[in-house]
């Protein structure tokens, strides 16, 4: 099977399913001297929004000579410099919407407060073949007006001189008619600070402004309510603004107590409650010197946010068909060095290249899950294509260039993590998802990087989260040779009890028990490949299971566990208990999968293969909603034959699959899910 595919590589280069490219024209700009985002915004009829949604970096400022990418003109866009008066409509007169890259209908709904359905019904003939860039579209209301997102460049600070004072203007906001009061984003502002600013909660704040939800752009103009808090003071000879009091000095009552997570950081807690790190370190000095677990923060009162409740299964029952989207999968054939090794036979590569077996049995996964995708019914285009990939070399920048891999939705791929940043840098501009598919290192993050492989230290820290959620006692064995596991829990698992070694270090079972509490589970972490080591802990262990709940956890694969001395009886008796990528699966369809699979390639699927069903199949149904591929990862789990996707974004930009089962071996010699 597998040299029918090679041969077949051999003469397709690239594999090509419906494939339609999309064509976004832009016009490029060179910044001359003295210009800003502003000017160059007026110059070509946008606004400073549309720049910086193509041109992240420019928020930071430009230079000269710099080359930024602007939009198209928009006459009827959704967006304009100054706020527009709407004249009342009568119910139902629809407004029209320029559609913009990477909009969708279920944005566009969530835009103009109008469901899916009422924005298709108005556009039946248009949308025929799913939502486009450049399309105008209707866009219906009942209420009569039309809700619009205004966006405005940073006001400048106007400076006002008079003969004993110097008076400086609000910069940031404005009174409208009705007492409506506006503030313009600018650089480094937090919803946080924002809404203390104006005395509203984050969730008030949102509640005005939907657009802020998932986004938080520069430049754009919010509605607030309330007037700042910031009032002129007198001193002598001049008026200066009153900075707003520091969240520091607020009374208790709006204080309230956080005790830290096991793997939370200063950045990661302070974007939980909407503030910046300097916020949160105002409110807590003692983050000075760095944040431990167990540690007692001040933080907002009930500003947290709460984590999304993700739903199950959601992306099979709500699939949008309408739309056709793009799909990229560059897989690491290397077919140039097949075609120029003259010395071994494509059988005799087979046998040897580990890498090259690995690949197809990814590539034959991935088929299926195509082939799934077409039976029901999925409008996607799927370009599958050579990275030429080693560890250190890969051809993603020629790819990305003449497959113009940045009008796809979504790119599965290459499999190296040094590639797969790479190719995430490049396609950053354009927020294209890109999937690393195999690849457990973790690196440079890319905000449209998503890691599909939970880290060694996910693993790590799901059994210890388990085991706490369990309200267990935690005690470790750590082998001398286990440095670094002993660093790791010291550091990362404070409220675990590392249990003494004799003079020769070895076991001793007296260490072990004076650990063990008689009203708790007492779970044993063991980190040892010694085989002496392993036997006798679970001796001890065994017997001690007279007296006290016991049972053996380890952190990650321990190839030891499967010799011959170390009995699977043992094992299930102290019920063995461990994080997994992959659970093991008797279902119906797991079945009928393994059935299907074996038809096609005379094989039952190993590892890879159902990696690349899993990794695929997930992507295009995370394409085939009427959700961007960002909101159903921030709303939707998915769950394939073996492998389970919970994306959770990571601390910086990007995200992280938490797809992680914990497993344990029960006494019918059975693996089974822990609940």
């Amino acid at each position: 099977m597998k040299n029918r595919i090679i041969f077949s590589l051999l003469f397709i280069l690239m594999v090509t399913f419906n494939t339609s490219a999309k064509q976004d024209k832009y016009v490029k700009h060179t910044v001359a001297q003295g210009e800003t985002i502003t000017m160059i915004a007026q110059k070509y009829k946008v606004t400073p929004y549309d720049i910086y949604k193509l041109n992240p970096d420019s928020q930071k400022g430009i230079e000269l000579n710099s080359v930024l990418l602007i939009p198209p003109t928009v006459a009827e866009s959704s967006f304009s410099a100054e706020p527009k008066q709407t004249s009342p409509k009568a119910p139902g007169n629809p407004t029209t919407h320029l559609v913009q890259p990477k909009e969708t209908l279920f944005s566009l709904s969530r835009q103009y407060g109008v469901t899916v359905e009422a924005i298709k019904s108005a556009n039946a003939e248009l949308l025929k073949d799913g939502l486009k860039t450049g399309q105008t579209i209707k866009v219906p209301t009942s209420s009569g007006i039309v809700p619009t997102t205004i966006v405005a460049a940073p006001a400048k600070a106007v400076v006002k001189e008079t003969p004993k004072a110097v008076v400086k203007s609000e910069p940031k906001t404005e009174m409208a008619k009705g007492n409506t009061t506006y503030h313009i984003i600018e650089p480094k502002e937090t919803k946080y600070g924002i809404s203390k600013k104006y005395g509203m909660t984050i969730q008030e704040l949102e509640r005005l402004n939907p657009a802020i939800v998932n986004d938080f752009p520069v430049g754009l103009k919010l509605v607030v309510s309330g007037n700042p808090e910031a009032k002129p003071v007198v001193e002598s000879n001049k008026v200066k603004e009153e900075a707003p009091k520091s969240p520091a000095v607020s009374t208790k009552k709006y204080l309230e107590e956080y005790v830290v997570r096991p793997k939370e950081t200063i950045s990661s807690i302070a974007s939980d409650y909407g503030m910046t790190e300097q916020e949160l370190i105002a409110l807590n000095p003692e983050l000075k010197k760095g944040v431990k677990l167990g540690m007692i923060l001040r933080v907002p009162k009930g500003q947290r946010k709460e984590p999304i409740k993700k739903e199950q299964g959601n992306l099979l029952k709500n699939m949008n068909t309408n739309a056709r989207k793009q799909l990229a999968l560059l897989l690491p054939f290397n077919i140039s060095k097949i075609e120029s090794d003259t010395v071994n036979s494509t059988q005799a590569r087979l046998k040897k290249d580990k890498f090259l077996n690995m690949t197809l049995d990814f590539y034959s996964g991935a088929l299926m899950a195509i082939d799934s995708a077409r039976v029901l019914g999925m409008n996607v285009d799927i370009k599958i294509l050579d990275s030429q990939e080693t560890k250190n070399t890969s051809n993603v920048t020629t790819l990305a260039t003449d497959h113009k891999l940045n009008a796809m939705d979504a790119v599965i791929g290459p499999f190296y993590q040094a590639n797969v940043e790479k190719l995430a840098e490049i396609l950053e501009p354009t927020k294209t998802p890109v999937i690393s598919p195999l690849s457990k290192e973790s690196g440079k993050k890319f905000s449209n990087l998503y890691q599909s492989m939970p880290s060694l230290d996910q693993m790590r820290a799901s059994i210890f989260e388990f085991m706490r959620g369990k309200g267990g006692n935690v005690v470790a064995v750590v082998d001398p040779k286990k440095g670094s596991v002993k660093q790791y829990l010291q550091e990362n698992q404070a409220g675990t009890r590392i249990i003494g070694l004799t003079a020769k270090n070895t076991f001793s079972a007296d260490s072990l028990k004076v650990c063990l509490k008689k009203d708790k589970m007492n779970y044993v972490v063991l980190a040892s490949e010694s085989t002496g080591m392993i036997l006798a802990t679970t001796n001890a262990m065994l017997a001690f299971q007279k007296d006290y709940q016991v049972q053996l956890v380890i952190m990650e694969p321990n190839e030891t566990l499967d010799f011959e001395e170390i009995s699977l009886t043992r094992l299930t008796k102290l019920k063995l208990l461990y994080p997994s990528l992959t659970r093991p699966n008797e279902s119906i369809e797991a079945n009928q999968f393994d059935a299907k699979y074996k038809k096609l390639n005379k094989i039952i699927p190993n590892a890879y293969a159902i990696r690349g069903f899993d990794v695929t199949f997930d992507t295009l149904l995370r394409l085939s909603q009427e959700k961007t591929f960002e909101e159903t990862i921030q709303n939707d789990d998915s769950e394939q034959i073996e492998n389970k996707f919970n994306y959770n974004p990571n601390s910086t930009y990007g995200y992280s699959n938490n797809g992680i089962y914990i497993l344990y071996y029960d006494i019918d010699l059975s693996i089974k899910e822990a609940s």
